[in-house]
């Protein structure tokens, strides 16, 4: 029964608790916010809502894990050294233009949904993600890599069986930042037409209604909790894996 006293279980559980309850929760609501005539958010599911929403997280995700551990094992190479100040300014440069402003680009050119939102969620994701990468990479002990060398090991097998795997507990700290900040800022996709969690706080904001906006930034924001717990998980079984190496 240890698995009972999980407190990652627990918020799990909360939040589909949550899923299910809220389209039966009108009353609560109303009491709450007795000015609102219709105080429960019910033009679509939470439950749909929800997998969309982590739909476009994990899709944009995904691609900026892929672009910055791409990029960050490229330009700690001899061959692409060089390269590393451009690439540290365009991904910072995606960090630091608005996601709003990149959708209001993206739009003309791709249209009202999903594909532009999934543009501004990679490049707001790719800096943490590469720098996590290039901090991993550079705390690789030199000597380490030149016993491997020592040994035998091509560029691609130290890579992969040295370097990478004493990296990665630092590594995922810059992805768990990139897919936290992904999960908050994709609520913002539903301006163009993407359905997310961000969708009944858009119609709340617009239409002045707090219940809506509550009810879209408690699942939202206990969405990113338990994904960061998860994260934080993972990173301490891969700490103790690289102990016992």
């Amino acid at each position: 029964m240890r698995f009972l006293r999980d407190p990652l279980l627990w918020l799990v559980l909360f939040f589909l608790a949550l899923l299910i309850g809220l389209p039966h929760s009108e009353p609560f609501f109303h009491a709450l916010f007795p000015e609102q005539s219709r105080p429960l958010y019910q033009q679509e599911s939470f439950v749909s809502l929800t997998l969309a929403h982590f739909w476009l997280v994990g899709v944009s995700s995904l691609v900026a894990i892929v672009l910055g551990t791409g990029a960050g094992i490229v330009v700690t190479r001899d061959a692409g050294k060089e390269f590393r100040p451009l690439v540290e300014t365009i991904a910072a440069m995606g960090q630091t233009f608005p996601p709003v402003a990149v959708l209001a680009i993206a739009v003309p050119v791709m249209g009202f949904g999903q594909q532009p939102a999934i543009i501004a969620l990679i490049l707001y994701g790719v800096l943490p993600i590469l720098q996590g990468t290039l901090a991993g990479l550079a705390s690789v002990p030199a000597g380490v890599s030149s016993v491997a060398q020592g040994m035998g090991m091509s560029n691609v097998q130290r890579l992969l069986k040295v370097e990478l795997p004493l990296a990665a507990p630092v590594m995922l700290a810059g992805i768990r930042t990139s897919v936290i900040i992904n999960i908050g800022t994709a609520t913002i996709a539903s301006t163009v037409g993407a359905n997310t969690l961000g969708t009944p706080i858009i119609i709340g904001l617009s239409g002045f209604n707090t219940a809506y906006v509550l009810q879209g930034a408690v699942l939202v924001a206990l969405a990113a909790v338990i994904v960061d717990r998860a994260f934080e998980r993972l990173s301490r079984r891969l700490s103790r894996y690289r102990r016992e190496q």
